[in-house]
Parts: structure tokens; sequence; C-alpha cells
């Protein structure tokens, strides 16, 4: 068994940190100030950060100041998602120190670019998967993006190394990871997998540390509203027993 790498996730609309129901404008959450959430997170112990920028995913706006700012004072390993899909957005990220970027709507609607940035930056690009049942999501969620496996089995060819896979669904729900997808998912491809949405429980994230081929899992709402505290999380995440943690 390895450790499971949990990112705490900073999403951001409109200048601040939210949380969204599947998705859904208008179901947030709001908790205020980005960088004193990804402080908060950095405070108790996480190496990684998830920070996706909504508006840029819902092709509404931009708050690319304030994750370049995040992404260059936070002192920690910065996964950015929303909105990239074309050179200028992909290197303005990676410029502002992100060590990962995710792709996801530009996987589906430009998949020559996205095969070449594969083949350019390796392990640099994850590639985001949103999930409704076995069929894709994108435009943040708002269109169809085709089916799952067709795609994986095309990004897999491309050599892509890493999969950031969102159970549309779970996501915000707290009421668990949908497993069985992402077992469907490490059973076909090699590449490492990231579980996201539905994360509620420290035994959540146990059952996640020990599917094989998932290397890591967002969580964000849990966090938010008190359900577990990062602390415990990546206690469990690095091999302890949830129940010796309650």
């Amino acid at each position: 068994m390895t450790d499971l790498v949990l990112l705490p996730a900073v999403d951001i609309q409109s200048g601040q940190a939210v949380q969204l129901v599947q998705g859904v404008a208008g179901s947030e959450k709001t908790f205020g100030d980005p960088l004193a959430a990804a402080q908060r997170w950095k405070s108790a112990g996480a190496q990684w950060l998830h920070l996706v920028d909504l508006d840029a995913a819902f092709g509404r706006g931009s708050n690319a100041e304030i994750t370049t700012a995040i992404t260059g004072q936070i002192g920690m390993l910065v996964e950015l998602s929303g909105g990239i899909r074309d050179d200028a957005s992909l290197t303005r990220a990676l410029d502002a120190g992100a060590r990962r970027v995710n792709i996801g709507t530009a996987a589906l609607e430009n998949p020559e670019w996205c095969e070449r940035v594969i083949a350019e930056y390796g392990d640099r690009i994850a590639i985001g998967l949103d999930v409704r049942g076995t069929r894709l999501a994108a435009r943040g969620w708002t269109q169809e993006g085709g089916d799952l496996f067709e795609t994986l089995d095309r990004l897999n060819a491309a050599g892509c190394q890493r999969y950031v896979v969102t159970d549309v669904n779970s996501d915000g729900m707290l009421t668990g990871p949908n497993f069985d997808l992402l077992t469907q998912v490490c059973a076909r491809t090699d590449a490492a997998v990231i579980a996201s949405g539905g994360v509620t429980t420290l035994e959540d994230v146990a059952r996640l540390r020990d599917i094989d081929g998932v290397e890591g899992a967002i969580i964000g709402t849990a966090l938010y509203v008190g359900n577990m505290t990062l602390t415990d999380a990546l206690a469990v995440a690095a091999g302890a027993n949830p129940e010796d943690l309650s």
C-alpha cells in the first residue's frame, strides 16, 4: 500500500472561494478569501493544492490574477484547473508556477492540441474526465462531451500520464465517491488516477487509498463544512485507521 496524495480544493468564483453542488451555478456556498483558504490547507500539512478558476471553466470570466498570485505565494505544489484551452492559457499557468495543469474541455473539443501538449509537457499535464454515468461533460459540465471509455482509450494512446476523474453526480453532495467508476477507469489505464467528487468521510479516504491505480484524491466540501479535518484525512491517506481517529 502506498500513501494517497490529498489535494484540498480551492474553487474560485467572482474572487471568492466557493463550493458548488454538482457544478450547478447558483448552488454555491461561499467561504471567503481564496488565499486564506489555501493557507489554511497548507498549515494543516497539505503538500498539494487543487486550484480551480470556475469562471474560466464556465467561460464567463477569469480569476487569473488571483490564481497567479496564489500559485506564486503559497509554497505548495499547485494543480491548476479551469479554462486552460490553448497555448496562451497553458503557458500562463505554467509560468505562474503551477506544477501541473488540468485540461478538461480542450481534451474533448481540441484533441490534436491536447495530444501535442501531452507529448510536450508530460506529467505536467493531467486530463480532467468529468463523468455522468459513462458520458463526459464539458464547458463547466454544461455540455455533452462523448463516451468516457472511447476518450480514455484515445488519451491512453496519446501517452497521458494522469487523469482527474470527477463523478459530477457526487460532486459537492457529501454522498461518497463513485468507487465503481474509479475502479473501472483504473482497470482501463496504466496512468495515475486522481479521484474527485463526493469524498465525505475518513472511511472514504481509506477506501480510495486501497484502490489500485488511484494515486490521489481531491477533497473540497467535506473540509469546508467540517465533516473531517485535513489533518485526520492526511493521517488516513498515509495509512492510519479511521476508527483510531474518531
